[in-house]
């Protein structure tokens, strides 16, 4: 299973070995991504980004859909454990 994960393009440069290259936020921590898979793709566009490859363009929508979806998991993922102040007294 992959996992491609959405984030906004804030930056495109192009690469002297033609290689189109820039930065992408993922929820404010920036990344540097290839866009050779994605030449249409610009500044203000959200993609969904795979070890480092941008794999497709996406809407907004989609996007904040996705990231919901992340965060739930994430969240649900967490192991329970005793709160904080039994663990502390322990």
């Amino acid at each position: 299973m992959c996992l491609g994960v959405p984030g906004l393009v804030v930056e495109i440069t192009p690469d002297p070995l033609e290689m189109p290259m820039g930065k992408v936020s993922f929820g404010g921590a920036l990344r540097e991504v290839c866009f050779a898979y994605v030449p249409e793709a610009k500044v203000g566009d959200y993609v969904l980004v795979h070890v480092g490859f941008a794999l497709n363009t996406i809407d907004e929508e989609e996007a904040k859909e996705v990231l919901a979806i992340l965060e739930q998991m994430g969240e649900s993922a967490e192991p329970e454990g005793p709160p904080a102040e039994e663990s502390a007294a322990s």
